[in-house]
């Protein structure tokens, strides 16, 4: 049925997610969930969500979502966006903010999803490298652009900037929106929701996917100038009006406000984070410094293809890039204790 594509989609490469795989057994560390469940309080207001008023269509304008968020974070309701998942908010921010005359600035080694909204939407992009440390360095965007984006930490290598880098960067580039996707800052790193007072270039993207633990009720969300964010409205009320339906909208709020849940989970995942890393260590692997809920390593003397097709064998699935520069590094969610115990205990096997 190609013949009846437009244009547009015979261009696309779209992104490939994380594999999803019905097996017994399976140690599942491939696609960055959260191995903790999410807040009850989330899960008990969906549960009351359901009910009769389901016939009627949610609010559009995701107030109570956006409130919770500004609760969270010392902001007005006209500062926040409201979208189905960090995708669908990146998706639009692409689109309504990241298309100008002059390219668009991102890393060459980062979320699979930019290259792919870039192809979507017509945006022209040059991407900056990495150093030989797999880091952003800021300086590299010392440049003329349209607009620059970010990810901080970074995927998949876990490497966060400082507040200072993120502030310069803003600063360097006061006539053009600068992106920061946050996805995974409540691991270790540092947001850049404070710097909104003195920025109005400044966008930052989050998710309840990871920190929240609610990959699978999709929502994101980004906040930002008011201006910004009346960019992202107008280009949402003319691509789907109802983004997020009421149970989803109850979960959020709930999960928004119980701050202690949490933190307490994603100090479980951090203190795994920090024994798993040491044991990869002690196996021989670099161990990129991560301040996300996965670690980016590669061992000298395996391939790291080779290494992931033998996980799976014993039931373990890792993430492997085929991409040039990381083509030998493994990106491994962090599990429990005893989901990493099991990642540990079969690479010893496998190494011998």
């Amino acid at each position: 049925m190609s013949r009846f594509w437009s244009d547009v989609v015979h261009g696309l490469t779209p992104y490939t997610p994380g594999e999803q795989v019905p097996m017994p057994g399976l140690v599942k560390l491939n696609t960055n969930e959260n191995p903790y469940g999410p807040s009850p309080k989330a899960i008990a207001a969906m549960q009351a969500a359901v009910g009769d008023q389901l016939r009627k269509y949610s609010d559009p304008g995701n107030a109570v979502v956006k409130d919770a968020v500004a609760r969270r974070f010392g902001l007005t309701r006209e500062q926040v966006f409201v979208g189905n998942s960090s995708d669908e908010v990146l998706a639009h921010t692409f689109h309504a903010l990241l298309k100008h005359e002059l390219p668009l600035l991102c890393p060459d080694i980062s979320y699979g999803f930019y290259p792919a909204y870039c192809s979507l939407y017509g945006i022209e992009a040059a991407q900056v490298p990495l150093n030989e440390r797999y880091e952003i360095d800021v300086e590299d965007y010392r440049r003329p652009c349209g607009a620059v984006i970010i990810a901080n930490p970074n995927a998949p290598t876990g490497i966060a900037l400082p507040l200072e880098r993120i502030e310069a960067l803003l600063a360097a580039h006061p006539d053009q929106v600068v992106v920061i996707d946050e996805a995974y800052v409540d691991f270790g790193g540092q947001s850049a929701i404070s710097l909104l007072g003195r920025y109005d270039n400044l966008l930052v993207i989050q998710t309840l996917s990871k920190s929240h633990s609610l990959a699978g009720l999709r929502v994101g969300y980004a906040v930002g100038h008011p201006e910004l964010i009346a960019g992202l409205e107008r280009v949402k009320n003319s691509f789907n009006c109802y983004p997020l339906g009421q149970v989803a909208q109850a979960g959020a709020v709930a999960a928004l406000d119980d701050v202690a849940h949490m933190e307490q989970t994603s100090q479980a995942v951090i203190a795994t984070r920090t024994w798993l890393t040491a044991q990869m260590q002690t196996l021989g692997f670099e161990v990129l410094p991560s301040q996300a809920n996965f670690i980016f390593a590669r061992h000298p003397q395996r391939d790291g293809a080779q290494l992931a097709a033998r996980l799976r064998e014993r039931a373990i699935l890792v993430r492997h890039f085929g991409q040039a520069r990381i083509d030998q590094f493994l990106r491994i969610s962090i599990g429990t204790d005893e989901e990493c115990a099991k990642l540990v205990d079969a690479l010893k096997a496998i190494l011998g």
